[in-house]
């Protein structure tokens, strides 16, 4: 394996379940997967984990499936961070230029820790710092600053954030098996990276990934993050309506809801129903298809009528120009996307992460991976310029090697000197 051939990680801690990918990018820039590992969530509600010895047994148990495929160790893991208590907040920065008048990365750097400076809630941590379109004195909408002149640089910054201890309860479930949290992302902007093109995000386009546990949204505009946000409930509502309307087992109700079900009663078969056997002796239950499917609209409607009403709040509907993107677990039900239209009047497509997988893992591209492979390609990007910044290094430190005498050869020395202090800083910076 070459020295670019850095194995990544990334894990998806959902309420219903746990889901890790490991692999790299190689020198050809082929991306393969060469562990998978998947088991059933516990202690985790509404994408939050509360009981740290039950998450843990669920993420221990997919990482070592994944170990085991390509008989290695995972030490380093990107995961997302979830919850109903996730926030948008918006704030703005103001920076004088130096002395150059040329706008540099250490103003663009110094804006956002300004940015960053803003009154947060007890208890809250800032995740994510998304910065809209800068300006530069009376020059607006300049979506990279550098090296552009100017006296005063200004932008508009959406802040997201969440309680600390969201990211402190994952942490402790990965220190228990020795893997450090290398990078949390929240939800959804991981499937964000993977599912929306830049013309998508430029027009105005909403994501929503209807999860087992929880509905979350992003809201791009002008090819930016606008507003985030999470309805605490998802496709787990729908399975309790099945067994209540039902009068079946938990596990029957999500069988019958994957296997049968759809979004609008309407469109169901009237002349087809499914015999659910009985228990311990009793009869065998009939269900119809279109009962099951009324009984899966009602739920869904509630579902679109919460996201749509705080898409709705934020003002921002004329914007969009795009539709909305649906992915999640529940966008494989027939006619979600249907009834999300009728109910909102929005174009609406199916979001499938594409990674360019070779066969074997093909059926990995799967809206319901969604988050976790946006991790994944998030945490390969990183290594890549991870392994640039090393390289670029490296070249510098060897053309710093001169036995050359004089004031030529000291004044080659300390370039070189400089440039490795840059790089040292650099890596020593986390990015949002």
């Amino acid at each position: 394996m070459g020295k670019s051939d850095k194995i990544v990680t990334a894990v998806d801690v959902g309420t219903t379940k746990v889901v890790v990918v490991a692999g790299r990018k190689t020198e050809e820039g082929k991306v393969e997967v060469l562990g998978y590992g998947k088991a059933r969530s516990m202690g985790v509600k509404r994408g939050i984990v509360l009981n740290i010895e039950e998450a843990f047994s669920a993420i221990h148990e997919a990482v070592r499936q994944a170990e085991d495929m390509f008989d290695g160790d995972i030490d380093q893991v990107y995961v997302n961070i979830a919850g109903q208590h996730l926030k948008t907040i918006s704030s703005k920065a103001e920076k004088y230029v130096g002395e150059s008048r040329i706008v540099s990365e250490e103003d663009v750097d110094a804006l956002f820790e300004i940015a960053r400076r803003v009154e947060m809630p007890e208890g809250f941590k800032i995740y994510h710092t998304c910065p809209q379109l800068f300006s530069i004195d009376h020059e607006i909408g300049i979506p990279n600053p550098v090296g552009i002149t100017g006296e005063k640089l200004q932008a508009d910054f959406k802040l997201l954030a969440a309680p600390e201890v969201y990211e402190n309860n994952l942490k402790l479930c990965f220190e228990r098996a020795a893997i450090q949290v290398k990078k949390t992302m929240v939800d959804p902007l991981a499937s964000s990276e993977i599912l929306l093109s830049d013309d998508e995000k430029e027009a105005g386009v909403i994501l929503v990934d209807i999860g087992g546990g929880t509905t979350k949204v992003a809201v791009y505009l002008d090819g930016v993050l606008a507003y985030s946000f999470l309805i605490p409930f998802g496709g787990n509502v729908i399975t309790h309506d099945i067994k209540e309307g039902c009068s079946i087992l938990a596990r029957q109700a999500e069988s019958l809801k994957v296997q049968f079900g759809q979004a609008m009663g309407d469109f169901a078969p009237e002349d087809k129903v499914v015999t659910i056997p009985g228990i311990s002796g009793w009869e065998p239950k009939e269900i119809s298809f279109k009962s099951l499917a009324f009984i899966i609209q009602a739920r869904m409607e509630e579902i679109i009528d919460a996201f749509f009403y705080q898409i709705e709040s934020t003002g921002c509907l004329d914007k969009v120009g795009a539709g909305i993107v649906l992915t999640g677990g529940s966008a494989l039900m027939p006619n979600l996307s249907q009834l999300i239209k009728f109910r909102t009047g929005m174009d609406v497509r199916k979001g499938i992460p594409r990674l360019h997988l070779d066969d074997h893992w093909k059926p990995l591209e799967d809206p319901r991976n969604a988050t976790v492979l946006g991790l994944f390609f998030t945490a390969l990007n990183d290594a890549a310029e991870e392994n640039e910044k090393e390289f670029f290094f490296k070249k510098k430190k060897k053309k710093t090697r001169t036995t050359q005498p004089g004031i030529f050869a000291q004044m080659r020395k300390e370039v070189a000197r400089q440039v490795t202090l840059f790089f040292e800083d650099e890596q020593d910076t986390e990015m949002f």
